[in-house]
């Protein structure tokens, strides 16, 4: 990873295209920005290298996958020390599918998706509380996600 690297306007205004749609051509991105395509590679490339671009995906709607149950689980540890042996317990459940070791009332934070409040209490119950360094957790169920975004370049 290259940490002396300085974005500028041109580099943010390709990272703003590429993450609205990662699949344009660089031609594509080379005429509207007017340059070279090859400019545009050189530029990603070294975005990549810089850590800045790490990977493209597609993004999929859990709920049309069935998933129509988010929540957010504040966790209490055990002990500090207990931190890598939850994570990697906590890693092998894919219902969870984001994590944060954070400050204030919890150690960890989690959001967890899931397909029904029947499959939540399940998750809850017998995979999540039973984690021998989880001293005890909080639930917060999500109603909507009426904002989702990217941080800007």
């Amino acid at each position: 990873m290259d940490n002396s690297f300085q974005r500028d306007q041109l580099d943010n205004q390709i990272l703003s295209a590429l993450m609205e749609d990662a699949r344009t051509p660089f031609a594509e991105l080379a005429k509207r920005f007017s340059v070279s395509a090859g400019t545009i590679h050189v530029r990603v490339e070294k975005m990549k290298q810089a850590g800045i671009i790490t990977g493209a995906q597609i993004t999929v709607n859990p709920k049309a996958l069935g998933y129509d149950v988010c929540c957010f689980i504040g966790i209490n540890l055990k002990s500090a020390g207990d931190y890598p042996s939850a994570i990697a317990k906590l890693n092998a459940l894919d219902e969870v599918v984001e994590a944060y070791y954070t400050t204030g009332n919890y150690s960890v934070f989690v959001k967890v998706m899931c397909q029904s409040i029947d499959g939540l209490q399940h998750v809850l119950i017998n995979r999540i509380q039973s984690i021998d360094e989880i001293q005890s957790t909080e639930t917060l169920i999500s109603l909507q996600n009426p904002i989702v975004r990217a941080v800007k370049p």
